[in-house]
C-alpha cells in the first residue's frame, strides 16, 4: 500500500486528502447538522481541519492502518466528502468504515456509490474478511445505506460514543466477504 489507491466511480473520484481540501472539509466538519451522527464534535478552526489532513495522512503509515479518500464531484473536482477504511487488522482480516458527506450532497446516491467502490478494494486489496460499522440508533440515513450495501446489524454497544456532550449508543453492523455482492465495476484509473 505505498501509492495512494485513487478510484473511480461513474459519478466520483475518490482521491488522497491533502492540504488544498482544508477549506471544504472545514466546511463539512465545523457544520453541526453534518456532524450529528459522525461521532466527533464539530471543528472550530482551520487549525483543526489541517490537523484532521495530517491525521488521515497518518493512517496509511501506522502499524493498523487504513486509508481515507476524499470523495470529489468528477465533473468539477469539488471536495463532497470523504470515506475510510480504518483499525485494519491484518492478521483478522478486518477493519472498520467511516464516512461522511456534504449536506448539500444529500440524498442524491453518491455515499452508496462511493463506499461500493471502497468495499470492493478493501475486499480485493486488503483481503478482508469482515468490514465493521457502528451508527447511532437515529441516523436512519446511514442505517439504510449500510444495510443496501448488504450489512447485517449484529447489536447495540451501550454508551459507545461520546460527543457532542454525550455518550451515545451505538448499532454494530458488519460485511462479510461471502455476503457482498459482486464487485461494482468501479476502477482504479
Amino acid at each position: 500500500m505505498r501509492d495512494f489507491p485513487a478510484l473511480t466511480t461513474p459519478r466520483l473520484h475518490l482521491r488522497e486528502i491533502v492540504a488544498a481540501d482544508v477549506p471544504a472539509l472545514f466546511a463539512i466538519h465545523s457544520n453541526t447538522e453534518a456532524m450529528r451522527w459522525f461521532g466527533a464534535d464539530p471543528l472550530q478552526t482551520l487549525q483543526d481541519a489541517e490537523k484532521l489532513v495530517e491525521m488521515f495522512a497518518s493512517w496509511r503509515k501506522l502499524p493498523n492502518p487504513g486509508t481515507r479518500w476524499g470523495i470529489t464531484d468528477r465533473a468539477n473536482g469539488q471536495l463532497l466528502g470523504t470515506c475510510g477504511l480504518f483499525r485494519w487488522n491484518r492478521n483478522w482480516r478486518s477493519c472498520a468504515i467511516g464516512y461522511e458527506l456534504a449536506p448539500a450532497a444529500w440524498g442524491q446516491g453518491l455515499m452508496h456509490e462511493a463506499l461500493n467502490s471502497m468495499l470492493d478494494w478493501g475486499f480485493e486489496h486488503m483481503a478482508l474478511n469482515r468490514v465493521e460499522a457502528q451508527v447511532h440508533p437515529h441516523n436512519t440515513p446511514s442505517i439504510k445505506r449500510l444495510e443496501a450495501l448488504g450489512f447485517v446489524r449484529e447489536g447495540l454497544s451501550r454508551q459507545a460514543g461520546f460527543w457532542l456532550g454525550e455518550y451515545r449508543d451505538l448499532l454494530q453492523y458488519a460485511l462479510l466477504r461471502n455476503e457482498r455482492p459482486p464487485l461494482s465495476g468501479a476502477t482504479t484509473p
